[in-house]
Order: C-alpha cells, then sequence, then structure tokens
C-alpha cells in the first residue's frame, strides 16, 4: 500500500499556519531573537525560536486551557487545522479506525515547573488535580483523541529529537494493519526555567548572545543549538482510501523510513546515521541519485556535524546532493522539528523549491553541498533526518504523488 499526506498543520516561531510558515521559510526569515518567556539574564545561553503571538484563548476551548500545557495547545491547534486540511468529516468517518500518535521529548515544562512552585510555596492543596496527566509525554495523543472523538489506533514515542519521525512511521505501520486514517506528528515547548536548566544539563545550547550567530550548523563557527517551540501534525492515509474519499489535495507520499541506534561510545564503530539512510532508500526503492534534497538534522556542534557530514557524503558522495536546514529559521523544536521538516519537504516538491539555511555557511572539510539561498529545482524526492540525544537515528523519505497506473494504483 501507499501512504500519502493528505493534510498538514504547523505552529511554529516564524508562523502560525502552513503558508506563513512557508513564506517565512523561502523568504530566509528567522524568527530566532533573545528568549522573553523569562529574565534569562543570569543563564549562560540566552536565544531561543519563540513563539511570540499566539493567542491560546482564542485557538482552545476554554475548558482546556486549565488542564492543557502550552506544548498541548500548540497540538490542539495544529491537529484540528491538519483535519480541517484533509477535508476529515467525522460524521461519515469510522472513527474506530481513525488514530492518533504523536511524538514529545519530555512533556509539559511550564505546566509542571508551575504546580511545583505552587506544591513548594503555598503546599499540596494547591497543586492542580490536571498536574497528574498534563507533564506526560503522552499527554497531546490523549488529548487531541478526546477534542476529536477518535478511537482507533493510539500511541507515543519518546525518542528526543527523532521522535517525530518515527511517530509518522509507526502512523505508516498502523495503515497498514487496517487503520483508515492517522494523525501524526509532535510538538514541543521547553521555553521556561525548568526546560531552559535540562537543556542546559548538556552542554548542547549555543552560548552565543547574538541571534545572528547562535544557531549555525555545518559553519566552522558553529557551537551548539538554539531551542525553539511548535511542531507539526500531518494527516496520513492510504492512498486508495484518499482517493475514494476525494481529499482536496495529496501533498506526497511517505516513501521510505528507517531508524537505528548510535553504538556504545569508545567502541570504535560508526555512528548509525549512514546505515539509517540507506535502509530509508531502500524502503522507499530509490537510489541516492534520485533523491533531490535532504534535510539535515543540524545539530551545530562540531562533533555532531562532522559526523552528519560524513554520513552524507558516504551516502551521496561529496556534494553529491543539495543539505538545508530550514530549522535554523526557528531553532531545533525537539520533537516536532522532523514532522515540521517533512512538511517543509512536501512544500518543496509543491513548489519546486529548496528552503534556504540562513547565517550558516559551510565549512570545506565537511563537502557538503548547503543551500544558503532559496533555490528553485525541481523536487520529486526528499531525505528528511532527524537524530535524537544518546544515539537515535531516523530517516524519512518524502516523495511526489505517483501517477496513476492502469490498474488505477498510485
Amino acid at each position: 500500500m501507499t501512504t500519502v499526506f493528505t493534510g498538514v498543520g504547523v505552529i511554529a516561531p516564524n508562523g502560525l499556519d502552513v503558508e506563513s510558515f512557508w513564506a517565512a521559510c523561502c523568504g530566509g526569515d528567522s524568527a530566532i531573537g533573545r528568549l522573553t518567556a523569562f529574565d534569562t539574564d543570569r543563564y549562560p545561553a540566552r536565544c531561543a525560536g519563540e513563539i511570540n503571538d499566539f493567542d491560546a484563548e482564542g485557538a482552545v476551548p476554554a475548558r482546556l486551557l486549565p488542564q492543557t500545557d502550552r506544548m498541548t495547545r500548540f497540538a490542539l491547534v495544529a491537529a484540528e487545522a491538519a483535519l480541517a486540511d484533509a477535508a476529515y468529516d467525522p460524521s461519515v468517518a469510522d472513527r474506530d479506525r481513525v488514530g492518533v500518535v504523536t511524538a514529545a521529548t519530555s512533556g509539559g515544562y511550564e505546566f509542571g515547573q508551575r504546580e511545583l512552585q505552587n506544591l513548594w510555596s503555598q503546599g499540596s492543596d494547591h497543586v492542580s488535580a490536571f498536574q497528574s496527566f498534563a507533564w506526560f509525554y503522552a499527554v497531546n495523543t490523549g488529548q487531541i483523541a478526546i477534542r476529536h472523538d477518535l478511537r482507533g489506533p493510539t500511541g507515543v514515542v519518546v525518542s528526543d529529537h527523532a521522535g517525530g519521525l518515527d511517530a509518522l512511521a509507526q502512523s505508516r505501520r498502523q495503515l497498514r494493519r487496517g487503520a483508515e486514517l492517522a494523525l501524526s506528528g509532535g510538538t514541543d515547548s521547553s521555553l521556561c526555567p525548568w526546560g531552559w536548566a535540562a537543556h542546559l544539563a548538556d552542554d548542547r545550547l549555543s552560548r552565543a548572545d547574538d541571534p545572528d550567530r547562535a544557531y549555525r550548523p555545518f559553519d566552522a563557527d558553529a557551537s551548539g543549538y538554539v531551542p525553539g517551540e511548535g511542531g507539526a501534525m500531518l494527516v496520513l492515509e492510504d492512498a486508495a482510501a484518499a482517493r475514494r474519499r476525494a481529499v482536496p489535495r495529496v501533498y506526497g507520499r511517505l516513501a521510505g523510513y528507517a531508524a537505528t541506534f548510535d553504538p556504545r561510545p569508545g567502541s570504535d564503530r560508526p555512528p548509525g546515521l549512514a546505515t539509517a539512510m540507506r535502509l530509508a532508500l531502500a524502503d522507499a526503492e530509490l537510489e541516492p541519485a534520485d533523491i533531490d534534497v535532504v534535510f539535515a538534522d543540524g545539530a551545530a556542534s562540531p562533533d555532531a556535524d562532522r559526523h552528519e557530514a560524513a554520513a552524507l557524503c558516504d551516502v551521496f558522495g561529496p556534494y553529491g546532493v543539495p543539505v538545508t536546514v530550514p530549522k535554523t529559521m526557528t531553532g531545533r523544536l525537539g520533537s516536532g522539528g522532523g514532522p515540521l521538516d517533512v512538511v517543509a519537504a512536501l512544500l518543496s516538491i509543491r513548489d519546486a523549491v529548496i528552503p534556504p539555511t540562513v547565517r550558516s555557511v559551510a565549512a570545506p572539510a565537511y563537502r557538503i553541498d548547503l543551500v544558503t539561498s532559496l533555490r528553485r529545482r525541481p523536487v520529486r524526492a526528499a531525505l528528511v533526518l532527524a537524530r535524537g540525544h544518546g544515539g537515535f537515528n531516523s530517516a524519512v523519505v518524502v516523495a511526489a504523488e505517483q501517477t496513476e497506473s492502469p490498474e488505477g494504483q498510485l
């Protein structure tokens, strides 16, 4: 069977809907700046990709506001937009065959911090009962399923930055097992003191105060990443089922996927990213030459960039494929980053353009063709990469919709 994307919903620092986000990406408009959610003067890192104009009261039902963290509100808004984009009609859908699979890196940091402060300062009677689930990494799946009365196969994936791609793959598995439609992706938000402390703990954040120099993957001056918030939700369907219900559009297909895990540090075995790429290409029945662009993970630390560039050269050859990191305009969004890159890849296919990597110049030693300004060229297939802390590697191939065969199959 062929799995296609029929709806997308986006909420990102540089755009609260699909077309706003895409216009910003194509225009090279970055939303990375000095973090304003709290006072960062005492912290060694101060830049983030922050969503500043999100109106939760206008976007989320009032009854859900007391029980949801910021990341869940993002997920609800993106999910609703994706379902609307796919022209999902709950009155005719078999809701027992419509599922939800999301990813999250950690859960509701902001909600949890507030309730812990209430516990410390006022006592347990002042802790919200909703704390029991609002912090939980699986809550987005639950809240979306309840909101839309979706009773099909559901789940949650936790594999750090790689999780969003893994969630899409899990949804494809559920479709192959008989689900009718799947809503999948990820959103994250951890721009509060507790979340910021967690980011700082592993020493991977950029300490640069200048937003123009803070997040520069593959650059000789790369010194760490900038966190962001938001993400994307996507509707996946079997191509034949999508045709039967006359969907407004098909953005493309999930042609291939693979995941690997890096070996133990010090084992002298190579990282697993190149293997994940090759397996994803094999799953898609494509060769490296068939890929028109790679949406790289872009961790922006020297070791991680070197390993990713080496994997790209291993699979595609030096300068063998255009490489872009549009998350340089949003920051790294945790589990939301992979799905947002998938949306960008699908729109690249639609519009025959490759969005740029801003404010980075690839170090010559990496031997990659880093796209630093909008590049116009046909895109039929794209490879999206995501890597999680501790060794997670995920790769997804998205491709243009296949022409209809004589047998009527996409």
